[in-house]
């Protein structure tokens, strides 16, 4: 297997590069100095023929400069290798093969790694020798030999499995087709390297299932059945993501043989080893989601439940033990702050999910145990109380120290059947609470802690019982216990309470109002007392609080307690600080809610706005002069105040605007090449459109422009957010300006028409948005809209029939009638259709809408005279009633 190629090495560069690695493999290096050279030999069209050489052939140097040569050179190929001159490609190729027979581990691995790049960057295709030394290494019965060959397989397996399952023009066969004979083989090998290496392989087409393994399915059963007691952990872990993957993609598979997975998934979730453990109690999630019969599972919940809640008591090495000693006045590093992402403003209905209410990050065996439980319980509902609450019951009352990660597990499994089991928990919860409440002054951090989230699962019960005595006490029990742990010494104490906190305020919401003093109290003395993680959740309840009561919130008592310290912190931080998100997304809900009453404040707030969207625009062409790094997330955040601040204040915004640059800047993040940017832009625009129309006069037709630019793209589902709030901007501007929007009128038409077309394809919302803003357009220039309503009429009506009564609906129904008087015969062919939308109104507030309605229907009956029955007989029986008070 020596190379055939003709290229040598030169004794000096080769020396000279081997010196090289040799420093960089050194702790003490100057590695940007390493770099720089080694970035300057890269410009030799041979370098990493170099760095094959040595990782193949430079028997004297250390195993760790090899080393460093071959993930050197996996780096390269990556750009390099196919613009390298085709005797290179095949000298590195031909080096290669042999090191996945060498003796040292650490080379054969290497050299897998690499083969493995190579085969993603090139294919198979072009290098039929890779399969027949694979072949044979597999074939040899020497172990080094196998074994690298079955690693460097392993690793193409997981990095481009199709790769494998491919025609190859060379080949009568799939190379799947010759592996996984070898593969499932070595399930029996003596040798646990290739049992490990061979089942991680086949694992890896279960989402592909090939043929051949598809025909090999019983083979690869028998094998996993086989593998399942192996005594090497790692490979019982496989055999658990084996079956695991199994019942999520090919359930099928596994029904015949479901009751002996079960019973072994049963056993190994009790297994000394965490991590197959772990591996084995995903199946019981993944079991509930693909939605299989219960009642193969139903047998062994009695069995089952004890051993979840078993794994949901705190490993001793759990790293939440030490985290949870952490004093919360100890300031945070850098590295504990979570990556966090705003969501740029949407104009409609929001298909969003709520996010999992997760404490901590890492996944392990007690939070899967939880989620398992959580999901068994909306399966099973009060099935799973039989077995579980004597064991619940057994665990919460005890009160020896010893036994109080006994007692968080059981107040976790409370928390995580909160829902599932509602009904039969339901006569007694307010035991349940009673007994919960306590435990937030628990010693114990963490008992506090899971009981501030146990209570929060609980929260809409908590909330309905406060139309009665007991109830009431109880809320207000509930209430100044979190409020009492918000300000607790304990971080993830705090970050609970806070977080639960929030849940409860959503639930409560108006009912909060009598409450507003104590609770900003509590949270502003948190304010001043939380590092700087958990002042973004602080960040987030005052939010919530004033989503959740409103316009309550406007009494300077309130406002004195609340706005000080929000205002000294907004000084404090400078406009590059990434801690300023949380506060500008806090901003945006106060400016909401408290409307004119936060006019006081509104322009230190709106000119600080202008100045990060300034200085952000700059940044992004010339950081230097701009003093900050560009980051999008600050004009987004900005933007949404603005957003936030023209909701709140109306038409008071104007004299901030009439004396700023805005429309410039806005007419700029319109443009932007990244799209939250646009979004959040265009919402702004609608925003401006509805209270001050008339400062963005001088520029309306580039915003036109651009906005209707949005909905005529091939790229329309990437974007969708983006022409949702350009299409709600574009006709919230029609209503004001009027005439002025008709250069664009039918351009805007000529996108909107095949949205609604293809409404199935897209989101509510850019449906509902299109519909609007079409009746919009309508009703400022029928005469321009009116000649093409036979190619939008059904889509068009079918939409409206959808959308909510509101003022905007109102106004697209004004669009409607306008067309009719204008082109009484463009609706005629969609006439039923028409007389559904209208039908969809549950009333029409505004009478003389009422009245153009009447007109638009009387007039149809009148000109189809004998037609209209036939017309009304083929409207379902509440469509004809809903006309009815029409007079027809």
């Amino acid at each position: 297997m020596a190379a055939t190629a003709s290229w040598q090495p030169q004794e000096e560069g080769f020396k000279e590069i081997c010196g090289l690695l040799e420093q960089q493999i050194s702790p003490t290096s100057d590695k940007s100095q390493i770099w720089k050279q080694l970035q300057h030999y890269s410009q030799f069209p041979d370098f990493n023929n170099y760095l094959a050489f040595i990782l193949a052939r430079a028997e004297g140097k250390p195993m760790e400069v090899r080393q460093a040569a071959g993930l050197l050179l996996k780096n390269n190929l990556r750009t390099a290798f196919k613009s390298m001159a085709p005797p290179y490609q095949q000298f590195i190729k031909s080096e290669l093969l042999p090191c996945m027979g060498a003796s040292d581990r650490h080379i054969r691995s290497t050299a897998g790694t690499i083969i493995s790049a190579l085969v993603q960057i090139n294919g198979i295709v072009g290098w039929p020798e890779l399969l027949n030394t694979l072949v044979r290494l597999l074939d040899s019965n020497e172990l080094n030999h196998m074994e690298g060959a079955m690693d460097a397989l392993s690793k193409i397996c997981e990095d481009v499995p199709q790769v494998l399952d491919s025609d190859l023009p060379v080949s009568t066969e799939r190379p799947i087709n010759v592996f996984l004979p070898r593969f499932l083989q070595f399930f029996q090998s003596q040798h646990a390297s290739l049992r490990k290496l061979a089942l991680a392989s086949v694992n890896q087409f279960i989402m592909l299932l090939p043929q051949v393994l598809y025909m090999s399915m019983d083979t690869y059963l028998q094998g996993l059945f086989v593998l399942a007691n192996d005594p090497v952990a790692d490979i019982r872990k496989l055999v658990c993501g084996a079956f695991v993957q199994l019942i999520e993609v090919r359930p099928s598979v596994l029904e015949p043989h479901l009751r002996n997975v079960i019973e072994y998934m049963l056993q190994v979730n009790k297994d000394h080893d965490d991590e197959v453990a772990l591996e084995a109690c995903e199946f019981w999630s993944a079991y509930c989601e693909v939605q299989l019969p219960p009642d193969n599972l139903r047998e062994f919940l009695p069995r089952l439940i004890p051993v979840l809640l078993s794994n949901m008591v705190y490993a001793d090495d759990d790293e939440s033990l030490v985290d949870a000693e952490e004093d919360g006045s100890m300031p945070d590093r850098d590295q504990d702050l979570r990556p966090r992402f705003h969501s740029s403003r949407l104009h409609g209905s929001e298909n969003a999910e709520d996010e999992d209410d997760d404490i901590v990050n890492i996944w392990n065996l007690r939070k899967c145990s939880a989620a398992a439980l959580d999901m068994l319980s909306n399966v099973f509902g009060d099935e799973i109380l039989p077995p579980l609450m004597p064991i619940v019951q057994a665990k919460l009352p005890t009160i020896d120290d010893a036994a109080w990660k006994d007692r968080e597990a059981a107040v976790l499994a409370l928390g995580a059947i909160a829902e599932g089991c509602i009904n039969g928990l339901y006569p007694h919860l307010p035991e349940i609470v009673s007994f919960l409440i306590p435990r937030l002054d628990d010693k114990f951090p963490l008992i506090r802690s899971i009981s501030c989230w146990t209570l929060s699962r609980f929260s809409k019960f908590i909330v309905q019982g406060i139309g009665y005595q007991e109830g009431r006490e109880q809320f207000d029990k509930v209430l100044m216990g979190l409020l009492r742990r918000i300000l607790d010494d304990n971080k993830r104490v705090q970050e609970a309470a806070c977080s639960a906190f929030a849940t409860l305020e959503e639930e409560a919401a108006e009912e909060l109002a009598p409450r507003l003093e104590v609770i900003l109290q509590h949270l502003m003395c948190a304010f001043g007392k939380y590092q700087r993680r958990n002042l973004r959740i602080v960040y987030d309840a005052i939010g919530t609080l004033a989503d959740a009561v409103g316009g309550e919130l406007n009494e300077p008592k309130y406002l004195e307690i609340m706005m000080p310290p929000l205002i000294a912190k907004w000084q404090q931080l400078s406009d590059s600080d990434k801690d300023l998100f949380p506060l500008l997304e806090c901003f945006t809900s106060i400016a909401q809610v408290l409307g004119t009453g936060f006019s006081q404040f509104s322009q230190p707030v709106f000119q600080r706005c202008i100045n990060i969207i300034q200085s952000q625009q700059l940044a992004k062409v010339d950081p230097a002069s701009a003093g900050v790094q560009y980051d999008r997330e600050f004009m987004v955040c900005s933007l949404d105040l603005l957003s936030g601040l023209t909701e709140g204040l109306g038409s008071g915004i104007e004299s901030l605007v009439s004396q700023s640059n805005l429309r410039d800047l806005l007419l700029q993040c319109c443009m932007d090449d990244a799209s939250d940017v646009q979004q959040s832009a265009f919402a702004l625009l609608g925003d401006l459109a509805r209270v001050c129309p008339i400062h963005l006069q001088p520029r309306l037709s580039e915003f036109l422009d651009v906005a209707s630019k949005q909905l005529n793209t091939r790229r329309l589902k990437e974007t969708i957010s983006v022409a949702n709030n350009a299409c709600w901007a574009i006709g919230e501007l029609a209503i004001k300006v009027r005439q002025a929007v008709s250069p664009i009128v039918l351009t805007v038409i000529s996108s909107l028409v095949p949205i609604l077309q293809h409404a199935e394809e897209l989101n509510k919302s850019l449906i509902e948005n299109s519909a609007i803003t079409l009746g919009r357009l309508a009703w400022v220039c029928p005469e321009l809209v009116s000649p093409h309503m036979e190619h939008f009429m059904k889509p068009w009506c079918i939409a409206l029939s959808m959308i909510r009564d509101d003022i905007e609906k109102e106004d697209a129904f004004r669009g409607l009638c306008a067309l009719v008087r204008a082109n009484p015969s463009g609706a005629l062919s969609s006439l039923v259709f028409m007389c559904k939308a209208i039908a969809s109104w549950h009333e029409i507030r505004s009478e003389d809408l009422h009245k153009e309605v009447c007109q638009v229907l009387h007039g149809y009956k009148q000109m189809l005279d004998g037609a209209w029955d036939k017309c009304m007989s083929a409207l379902e029986p509440p469509v004809k009633d809903k006309l009815s008070k029409y007079q027809l």
